[in-house]
This record gives structure tokens, C-alpha cells and sequence, in this order.
């Protein structure tokens, strides 16, 4: 039996094992079996390996992106650039990284735009942040960073400044929210964008994707922003991750 899963913290509602589950029985792909892997913190990470020695793949979410590297073997150039992984490939004993979560997303992206290239923020700097930033950098988009925190480093703001500012909001016309704010069970928070300050020129990508359409997807709907989530670059991520197994 080939088995494949996902290590993360929590996994209440897993996309991947819904995802691999069905793709197995609607192509018929035979002797393979997806599991989830939910581990309170990434040390336990050797024991899931050693007690499943049929393991060929592991996909990582929130909040191991960035603390699972040290326990590879070796890492794709790109997804080193990048200093997130979310796909892991095994074979012969070593661990192999690499971040599935940039091809997914960019490709979402480049078709929600189009020929379109508005100045960004992306809400959240932690891990899923890294793969969207780098896809961002590579379209030419320029970017801001929004942090809870004070603003850390250049190019990093926070929420205030967002509401002191309302250029910011004015002039960055795509929104991209890489937090887990919103998703299920808590649907009715968004991270602190102020609708006010949208209008129908803004586009809005929001990683999250259960619920189908997040508290910020609607508020800021209901100003006349475009909307999208996540669904479709967990898709294409996956199906990028199935390659890399393959």
C-alpha cells in the first residue's frame, strides 16, 4: 500500500485527505490510501515517519511550513528560495521539500487578474505567506506587507496603519488574506480591513476556503470588491504535489 498524508494543527477540516480520497476513486488509482497526521507539535514528525515506513509524500499546512525544514534532507531551489514547504516527497530514506503552494497559487492568481497587475497587501506574514509573496515578486507585483505586530521590517505595516492611512487601501487595489481569520468554526471574523475604504476597483484572494465565502469575501463584496478563495489554488497545489510523488 502507498500511503501519502498530511502533517498540521489543528486538522479539523482537511481539503487533502477529501481531496486524494476522491481523486483515487475517480481515476482509479489503485493501492494508495491518504491519512492526516495531526501533531501538536513538529517533534513528533520522526515518529509519524517511523511508524509508517510506506510513507512516499506528505503535504504540511499551518503552522509547520517553516519549522518542518530542518528535518529534511534536502530542499528544491525554488521552494529554498522561498523558506516554506508544504509538499514533501520520500524516497530512498530522505526527505525532500518542496512548496506546491506557489505553483497553485500563481496559477490561481494570473487567471483571477488577468492582465491586470495592482500594487498588493497581503494580510499575514507568516508561513502560506512566503509562497504568495514570492509568486507576487515574480509577477512583478508590487507588495505590502500586513502584520499584527508593529511594522518589523521595511516594506511591513500593520492594521492601524491601515486605518490612519486610508491611502494604502486607496492605492494597493489587491487584497490577499494568508491568515487562518475566518475559517471554520470562527466564520464570522475577518482580519481588520475596513470596507469603507473599498470600492469595486478592489480584488480580493483569500486563502481560506471553508467556508466557501469568508466574512472578509462578503464584507467587502457588499462594497463592490471582487471576490475569490482559496478552493482552486488547493486544487492546483494538489495536483502539483501528486506530480512531484509521481
Amino acid at each position: 500500500m502507498r500511503k501519502f498524508g498530511l502533517i498540521g494543527f489543528p486538522l479539523t477540516h482537511s481539503f487533502s485527505k477529501k481531496y486524494f480520497t476522491s481523486k483515487f476513486e475517480r481515476e482509479g488509482i489503485v493501492d494508495c490510501q491518504y491519512d492526516l497526521y495531526e501533531i501538536p507539535e513538529i517533534s513528533l514528525f520522526p515518529k509519524i515517519l517511523s511508524e509508517n515506513t510506506e510513507l512516499e509524500g506528505i503535504n504540511v499546512t499551518i503552522p509547520y511550513k517553516e519549522k518542518v525544514i530542518p528535518f529534511l534532507d534536502e530542499m528544491d531551489p525554488a521552494c529554498k528560495e522561498i523558506g516554506a514547504v508544504n509538499c514533501i516527497q520520500i524516497k530512498g530514506g530522505k526527505l525532500k521539500g518542496y512548496n506546491t503552494d506557489y505553483i497553485g497559487f500563481r496559477q490561481s492568481l494570473e487567471g483571477f487578474l488577468g492582465s491586470s497587475k495592482p500594487k498588493a497587501l497581503v494580510l499575514g506574514t507568516g508561513g502560506a505567506s512566503k509562497a504568495v509573496v514570492q509568486a507576487l515578486s515574480d509577477m512583478g507585483i508590487s507588495l505590502l506587507m500586513v502584520s499584527r505586530n508593529s511594522s518589523e521590517k521595511p516594506g511591513w505595516i500593520n492594521y492601524r496603519d491601515l486605518e490612519s492611512n486610508p491611502t494604502i487601501l486607496e492605492s494597493h487595489q489587491l487584497i490577499i488574506n494568508t491568515t487562518p481569520v475566518g475559517t471554520f468554526p470562527k466564520t464570522e471574523e475577518m482580519p481588520e480591513i475596513n470596507p469603507n475604504y473599498i470600492t469595486g476597483m478592489h480584488k480580493v484572494y483569500d486563502l481560506v476556503y471553508n467556508p466557501e465565502k469568508t466574512f472578509l469575501m462578503r464584507s467587502l463584496e457588499a462594497r463592490g470588491a471582487l471576490v475569490k478563495n482559496g478552493l482552486e489554488m488547493l486544487q492546483l497545489q494538489a495536483e502539483a504535489a501528486w506530480k512531484i510523488w509521481n
